[in-house]
């Protein structure tokens, strides 16, 4: 392996470390959670102003407009698509969204949780061939999936994690150091 390689691999393990432990107030990080419904019509914009709140002054300008992009996108799928575990659902009852973020100084997690354990169609490459690209170019985008396109686009990395007891958590990571840039491929 060469050495450019094998230097993004340490640095992607560094960042899965800190991603996986429990928030440590001593390790330099900064942690926060907020639930939000997914029944009220201000969801999104809450989540988009939690998050500039959260990051102003402590990341890049675009980054944190990128960040809040994703969040809105996250959000924005689980109030579109999000159908809580027949366990989990209650008649009458709200849609619940846990937006986390956990800011160390080399990377941002931002991870929306929601009652919903079916997986999310991760896209996994370009939708459509470029020869496809007409004036009429909007007839063959997808019609669902473009958001998570989105927020893979502008992070460092996109997945996600069941939760116990049903339900799901997205996950992005940005990297605050250029890493997204530093890749070797």
């Amino acid at each position: 392996m060469d050495a450019g390689k094998a230097k993004h691999v340490a640095s992607e393990l560094d960042a899965y470390a800190h991603w996986f432990v429990a928030p440590d107030p001593s390790s330099g990080g900064n942690f926060m959670t907020v639930t939000l419904f997914a029944e009220f019509g201000d969801t999104g914009r809450i989540a988009r102003d939690t998050t500039t709140v959260f990051l102003r002054n402590a990341v890049p300008l675009d980054l944190m407009h990128d960040a809040r992009l994703a969040v809105s996108e996250l959000v924005g799928n689980v109030v579109n698509h999000a159908v809580p575990d027949r366990h989990r659902s209650h008649p009458g009852g709200c849609r619940r969204i846990d937006v986390m973020y956990k800011l160390y100084p080399k990377w941002l997690f931002i991870g929306v949780a929601d009652e919903d354990s079916t997986p999310p169609l991760l896209p996994m490459g370009e939708f459509y061939s470029p020869e496809l690209v007409t004036e009429f170019s909007e007839a063959v985008l997808a019609d669902s999936g473009r958001g998570l396109m989105l927020t893979q686009r502008m992070a460092a990395a996109v997945w996600w994690t069941p939760k116990e007891g049903g339900g799901k958590t997205v996950w992005c990571r940005f990297d605050l150091d250029g890493g997204a840039e530093d890749r070797p491929y």
